[in-house]
């Protein structure tokens, strides 16, 4: 068996992640694939409409709904959607924590922004001392 280099396929009940217009930041699901350009996706979990969608303004995800059929309704994806327990597993991974993490720090203020400098001057100077102090034994 020969393994490509890319391992996001985009195939139905993959889920994939907006990353431009209204709704970006939000996950759907495609449903099907219209041609190499575009796909129709939907998310009724994450309030995205069922629309046609660019390739280039979304991002596959890891994730993906097995045995999905093309053109699924919006009840039938939203049951498969909470059963394979997508959005949770979503938001345990590391890039839903990454983006979450980002919008924390953009919304700080300048006396947050103070307090989070301070507190990494702080954790240098002990990560630093314990470094010293496992160089000297």
């Amino acid at each position: 068996m020969v393994q490509g280099t890319f391992k996001r396929q985009v195939e139905v009940g993959r889920v994939v992640l907006i990353n431009y217009g209204p709704d970006s930041g939000k996950l759907a699901t495609i449903v099907d694939i219209i041609d190499h350009n575009r796909a129709l996706i939907d998310g009724p979990t994450t309030g995205v409409v069922r629309q046609a969608f660019s390739y280039r303004r979304m991002v596959l995800t890891p994730l993906v709904i097995k045995d999905l059929p093309r053109n699924v309704g919006q009840t039938a994806l939203k049951k498969a959607l909470e059963k394979a327990q997508i959005v949770a597993s979503w938001e345990k991974s590391a890039w839903a924590k990454k983006l979450e993490q980002r919008k924390v720090r953009a919304s700080l203020s300048d006396f947050d922004r103070f307090k989070v400098s301070k507190l990494k001057n702080q954790r240098r100077f002990a990560v630093g001392s314990a470094i010293k102090a496992a160089k000297k034994q």
